[in-house]
């Protein structure tokens, strides 16, 4: 069947109008080490605020890789984001946004829940990042979260830390926490784990040697919560998070982020560099809020009752 000449031209109309559309399109580029609930709640946050100031399928391009915990699939996919050239690179967690750094100095960079930028090398200064780069910092409570510990488990003496040494921040955060406990009379056992599947020995090899387990908001560790939960229950062992999500999953309590606001305001960070500022012209951001989760049937199963003053405090119980 032929065209007629009308027809011909509103078809090309047609693809010039489409092609603007497309043009138009703001290209957001997510990415994260891995996928956990967390992380998930993080990455709804920041597409809710977008969508919240006037952004929708129509207007922006969305997209999201995971990197499945492997720092050298994360380096493949900054250089594949770069190449695709997006408006501006999210990149979720310590691992992926060093990988979106080292990809880019010309793209904007917006990182988030990145426990140590400084440590990590993602900026030099807090204040003043300079380069494409700022972000969000969820640098956790350390010392309320061990009183709460204290709280719950008044002898705590030794506590049990399942880590990834090869994740930055993780490291940072067990330093830190060493520093904490040690002023507040309380032991820390490391317990490395480099893999997901290293974290069900790890954990169990805590076992007689620790009154309780704290997971810190180490990716690895938290991609196999379930693992060290198992350890709890088998063991009764206490098992704690710094990932409220967790407690969800089986943590008896968490003191920490609600994940959702953080990418609430992760999100604000990106609308202002979409807006015309430069990233790095933006200071780093500190997580804002503190959400307190128990599941005190899980506490029951791991041998331990939650106290009523925690109890009603908390923002969240865990039926």
């Amino acid at each position: 069947m032929k065209f007629s000449t009308f027809a011909k031209a509103a078809a090309l109309a047609a693809g010039v109008i489409c092609a603007n559309v497309q043009a138009e399109q703001t290209y957001i580029a997510t990415t994260a080490i891995v996928e956990h609930p967390a992380l998930d709640s993080v990455r709804a946050g920041i597409k809710d605020s977008l969508i919240e100031n006037g952004y929708n399928d129509e207007n922006m391009k969305f997209t999201f890789e995971s990197a499945q915990g492997n720092p050298a699939t994360a380096a493949q996919i900054a250089r594949k984001m770069v190449g695709d050239s997006p408006d501006l690179i999210v990149a979720i967690t310590t691992p992926s946004a060093q990988a979106a750094v080292s990809a880019t100095k010309d793209i904007p960079v917006i990182f988030s829940v990145v426990t140590d930028p400084l440590g990590a090398k993602l900026v030099s200064n807090i204040e003043q990042p300079g380069g494409n780069v700022s972000g969000l910092s969820d640098m956790l409570p350390l010392a309320q979260q061990l009183e709460l510990l204290q709280e719950i488990m008044p002898n705590l003496k030794s506590l049990g830390v399942p880590y990834n040494p090869g994740e930055p921040n993780a490291v940072s955060t067990v330093e830190a926490l060493k520093v904490i406990a040690k002023e507040k009379g309380i032991e820390i056992i490391e317990a490395p784990a480099p893999k997901s599947s290293d974290v069900a020995l790890a954990s169990q090899k805590l076992i007689g040697s620790a009154d309780a387990i704290f997971c810190p908001t180490d990716n690895t560790i938290i991609s196999a919560l379930e693992a060290v939960v198992k350890t709890g229950i088998d063991g009764q062992i206490p098992v704690f998070a710094a990932d409220t999500d967790s407690v969800d999953r089986g943590a008896i309590a968490a003191l920490g982020f609600n994940y959702y606001d953080l990418g609430k305001q992760t999100g604000e960070l990106v609308l202002r560099v979409l807006k015309g500022e430069k990233a790095g012209d933006i200071p780093v951001k500190f997580a804002e809020g503190t959400d307190l989760a128990i599941n005190p049937k899980m506490a029951a199963r791991m041998g331990i009752e939650i106290p009523a003053s925690v109890t009603a405090r908390a923002t969240r119980i865990v039926e």
